[in-house]
């Protein structure tokens, strides 16, 4: 598996209800991407006046991330789709 360097973070983005609390199904394409996601993996922190800093994030959390992060990359990896996102663009733990 995959294992981000130094503060990025790998995670899965969750998927929204693809209808409204009306009962209106939103087609694909007009649906925004979610800014929700489950973390995969992390990097192991950063070093600061040498020390090392972990993350506050792990495995297994959902997290809410910056809707235009600007260090987001969406990869793709054995097939699934993925967004490699440093730490910082995270803005909380759900």
């Amino acid at each position: 598996m995959f294992k981000p360097l130094h503060n990025y973070v790998l995670l899965e983005r969750i998927e929204e209800e693809n209808k409204t609390a009306g009962g209106i199904f939103i087609p694909d394409n007009a649906k925004e991407k979610p800014v929700q996601g489950c973390i995969i993996a992390t990097g192991d922190g950063t070093i600061e006046n040498g020390q090392k800093i972990p993350l506050s994030v792990k495995p297994g959390d959902k997290v809410l991330f910056a809707k235009w992060a600007s260090s987001a990359n969406e990869v793709k990896i054995e097939g699934k789709d993925y967004v490699l996102i440093k730490e910082s663009d995270i803005l909380g733990i759900l």
